[in-house]
């Protein structure tokens, strides 16, 4: 399915982004990824929550309709757990909706997470420009402001988004 929808999705994503006035890199922190600042005016995904508190039916449903679904990958900024001001820009899988507000799951390609019980692998994928692995962390849901994100992600194979589902429903209560 990302092959065949991904050149697509890229394209709509480029269109909606340049309708909005942004560009390549529009909203990345500087240095690396590690800076205070987030860009301008881009609500941050600050808040987190405990997997289980947010359980909830989960549906594989990404359509190019513009807005973001779940299964969709998309990029927002995320602070670091220490809730310091600090984190990073990085991507997120879309899992649900409260109201107004995205549920995401981060990712992350360090390898050090293969071995954690609270990561699952989930491959490669156009979110990562590096074409290295990712793992998605499981333990931990985060509130993203949908205008706080930007589009330049992916849909995340079908296959592996019924793993990250079977272990949310598995492990966190998730339907």
């Amino acid at each position: 399915m990302a092959r065949r929808y991904g050149p697509r999705v890229a394209r709509e994503v480029q269109k909606q982004a340049k309708s909005r006035g942004i560009g390549p890199g529009a909203g990345r922190p500087q240095g690396g990824g590690n800076s205070a600042g987030r860009g301008a005016g881009r609500p941050a995904a600050t808040t987190d929550h405990d997997t289980s508190a947010k359980a909830r039916t989960i549906v594989y449903a990404p359509e190019l309709d513009g807005n973001a679904d779940p299964g969709e990958v998309v990029w927002t900024w995320v602070e670091f757990e220490e809730n310091d001001g600090r984190g990073k820009d990085r991507p997120v899988l879309v899992v649900g909706r409260d109201g107004g507000t995205l549920l995401g799951l981060m990712l992350s390609s360090q390898d050090k997470r293969a071995d954690d019980r609270h990561w699952v692998g989930i491959g490669r994928g156009a979110w990562d420009h590096g074409d290295k692995p990712s793992w998605l962390r499981l333990d931990r849901v985060l509130d993203v402001p949908e205008d706080g994100i930007r589009r330049e992600g992916a849909i995340l194979p079908k296959a592996d988004f019924d793993k990250v589902a079977d272990r949310l429903r598995a492990e966190y209560g998730w339907a």
